[in-house]
C-alpha cells in the first residue's frame, strides 16, 4: 500500500535509485496502453517498439485487439526505462543486463476477498467491452 493509504502498490527500483524516486502502479490486473503511457511517461510508439526488442514485455490482447498490460509488464518497462534513460544503457546493453539479473523471487500473493475478486472481474469485463 502506498504511503497515502490508497490501494496503490508502490514499485521502487532496486537499481541504486533513491526511495523518493518511486512510481505508483494502480492495484488492478490489466492496463490499456494509454494507462501505461500515463504511468511510465513513455509514448505509445516507444512501448510498442520495446515489445519487439525485449522478450519480457508481452502484453495480452483483448477481443478487439487492444493491448492489455499486466503489472509485471509495467514493472519491466520501468526497469528498462531506468536502464536506458537514467543509466544511459544502449538497448543491447539493457538486454544483456536484464539477462544477467538473477531471477526475482516474488512474494506470494494473498488470496482475494469476494469483493476484490468481483471488482477485478468487473474491471476485466469493462476492458473487454
Amino acid at each position: 500500500m502506498a504511503a497515502d493509504g490508497s490501494l496503490y502498490t508502490t514499485f521502487i527500483w532496486h537499481f541504486g535509485m533513491h526511495p523518493e524516486s518511486e512510481t505508483n502502479i494502480p492495484d488492478k490486473l490489466y492496463f490499456k496502453i494509454g494507462e501505461v503511457t500515463d504511468i511510465t511517461g513513455l509514448a505509445g510508439y516507444i512501448l510498442r517498439f520495446w515489445e519487439s526488442e525485449f522478450k519480457n514485455i508481452r502484453p495480452g490482447r483483448s477481443e478487439s485487439g487492444q493491448r492489455l498490460y499486466r503489472k509485471k509488464d509495467i514493472e519491466e518497462i520501468l526497469k528498462i526505462r531506468h536502464l536506458l534513460y537514467d543509466k544511459k544503457f544502449t538497448i543491447q546493453g539493457a538486454k544483456k543486463h536484464l539477462k544477467s539479473e538473477p531471477p526475482q523471487k516474488h512474494k506470494p500473493v494473498p488470496p482475494l476477498t469476494a469483493e476484490e475478486l468481483q471488482r477485478e472481474l468487473t474491471a476485466i469485463r469493462d476492458l473487454l467491452d
